[in-house]
């Protein structure tokens, strides 16, 4: 699968877009003991992105934290042009997720947690339907795991030609 190889997210200019700030309590013995995670999205506005979650005693730490793991995350998502390739219908979890290519000019009909994935990844027209959970963490997952199952039309043709080719050989 080519979308599972490591990028290398020094050689890319990232930007980094925190999406949510949750304080955290931890129940012990004499009181409840707080932090925060932090949800981030990294991207190049060139069809990378990634996100990331990041637990610490301090907010600034929290963020950090996420927009390393998040660089840790990233994935390569094939662009039509300004658009996506196809429609796609993800579920993951309670949430789910429904991207669909729009024209030039439409811009990002999206909300929230999906709309700032998918401003890092560089996709500037596009429709888009959230379902079922609005948790935040959830929904960019779903939107990731969305990016990650894109594919380009002319590697997928390829991939079908040879596949095609491969079981005709193996018949005969």
């Amino acid at each position: 699968m080519i979308n599972n190889l490591k990028i290398d997210p020094t050689e890319l200019t990232l930007t980094e877009k925190l999406i949510n700030v949750n304080r955290v309590a931890k129940v012990v013995s004499g009181g409840k003991r707080l932090s925060f995670s932090a949800l981030v999205v990294t991207g190049d506005g060139n069809g990378h992105v990634g996100i990331g979650m990041g637990k610490a005693t301090e907010v600034p730490g929290a963020i950090n934290k996420a927009g390393a793991i998040a660089r840790k995350n990233l994935i390569k998502v094939p662009l039509a042009g300004t658009t996506i390739p196809h429609e796609i219908t993800v579920k993951f979890g309670a949430a789910k997720v429904l991207l669909k290519p729009a024209a030039r000019g439409t811009g990002i009909i999206a909300g929230g947690s999906t709309r700032a994935v998918l401003e890092a990844a560089g996709i500037k027209d596009v429709l888009t339907k959230s379902l079922g959970s609005s948790n935040h963490i959830n929904v960019a997952k779903v939107t990731m795991l969305a990016l990650s199952q894109l594919r380009d039309p002319k590697e997928e043709l390829a991939r079908r030609k040879s596949a095609k080719v491969e079981k005709a050989e193996g018949d005969g």
